[in-house]
């Protein structure tokens, strides 16, 4: 049902700021989910993908008869990379489509955090699938947003110990100035002086085309490893120029937000080596079979493959799961919003394609280190590189 009207609207979507819903309204016969992401301006790069992962979990569960005996009806807004768009957005779906909740919040960390704004004032619960740790801390003012994504807190954690197991105590971090890479360095600044850490610190905007004096820098320091957190083509200006600059010898290690093949591709000979923290779905194929994640992962490349022609990327990953916490929370809550909000609190156990979710009332991000294995950029596809 999704997909076939989503094949005429397409055009219309990408055009437009404000999309009507892509499947017919059935009165009270459905839930209500509302989306809201950039297929358009800096931050589209992510939204077509983030946009299959829903479109085939709604799919998916609608075929099987929906939640309760509802479909899932689904309101979707392109927020042009604009934070004023996707807060007209969010404004309209809780106001005018009154969505049962919210699940995305515009691919920009920036963005769901000022979204988030609304839906906590209007009492709705929303599932960001966007990155850093502030959307969701602190717990006591996101009462109603969850994130699909981990939190900065575990990555660090998941970090450190691998540098531990390789005796590097000196490390040099490179973050952009967006709230994803801020909110990165704010966390990695608690793990190091926990885990005894020497941090360099050094910034970029996120459009910047030349690293050459914050990498010339890191080497000055004598850095024995490199962090790189950003989400834009800067990380690949990064990754080239450390090499020219002679730092090619020291692990140069990406965030999650960098796990894309276009990115790896882009770089060419500089991608040699490069090490990137993630979740386990880009190499779902290399775990082991023991690992819970491995089915789920499995499942969704075939049908993804199947339905859009391309292989999944984690991006799609996190959206998909999103939903799918969606689905539980409204088996239970229906459209009483704060019985979603308190079983999307309660779920445990619930393994998915990005890991295993725990949530509770404290703690709004379910993922956590366990979940989380260093990639390596081989053959023209990610492997693994470090498990445990």
């Amino acid at each position: 049902m999704i997909h076939s009207l989503l094949r005429h609207s397409l055009k219309l979507v990408l055009a437009c700021a404000v999309a009507g819903p892509l499947v017919p309204a059935m009165a009270q016969d459905t839930y209500k989910i509302g989306s809201v992401l950039s297929m358009t301006g800096p931050a589209a790069f992510l939204g077509e993908d983030m946009k299959a992962g829903m479109e085939l979990a709604l799919d998916e569960i609608n075929a099987k008869g929906g939640v309760n005996g509802k479909k899932l009806e689904w309101f979707f807004y392109d927020a042009e990379s604009q934070t004023q768009k996707g807060l007209t957005a969010t404004r309209r779906l809780l106001t005018q489509d009154k969505v049962e909740m919210i699940v995305g919040g515009g691919n920009m960390s920036g963005m769901a955090i000022a979204m988030l704004q609304q839906t906590e004032k209007a009492a709705v619960p929303f599932i960001s699938t966007e990155g850093s740790m502030q959307i969701v801390t602190p717990v006591a003012e996101r009462a109603w947003t969850f994130k699909s994504t981990v939190d900065d807190d575990q990555v660090m954690e998941r970090l450190a110990d691998y540098f531990n197991k390789k005796s590097i105590k000196k490390i040099g971090m490179l973050a952009d100035s967006s709230g994803f890479g801020q909110s990165a360095v704010e966390q990695l600044k608690k793990t190091a002086a926990a885990r005894g850490l020497d941090v360099a610190y050094e910034s970029f905007n996120p459009t910047d085309t030349d690293m050459t004096p914050q990498l010339s820098a890191l080497k000055a320091a004598g850095v024995q490893a490199i962090l790189c957190w950003t989400v834009t083509p800067a990380g690949v200006v990064a990754m080239k120029q450390a090499k020219t600059l002679g730092l090619g010898d020291i692990p140069f290690v990406h965030s999650y937000g960098f796990v894309d093949k276009r990115y790896m591709d882009l770089a060419g000979d500089a991608a040699k080596g490069v090490l990137l923290v993630s979740v386990k779905f880009p190499v779902g194929e290399d775990l082991p079979d023991s690992d819970p994640a491995k089915p789920r992962i499995l499942a969704l490349n075939k049908n993804f493959e199947a339905r859009f022609k391309r292989r999944p990327n984690q991006f799609a990953a996190q959206t998909y799961d999103a939903i799918y916490l969606a689905k539980m929370a409204l088996e239970k809550g229906g459209t009483d919003k704060e019985k979603v909000r308190d079983a999307l609190g309660a779920i445990r156990n619930y393994n998915g394609v990005g890991g295993t979710f725990n949530f509770s009332p404290t703690q709004h991000s379910g993922l956590s280190k366990a979940d989380l294995v260093l990639l390596k950029y081989e053959g023209g596809r990610f492997r693994l590189a470090d498990y445990q």
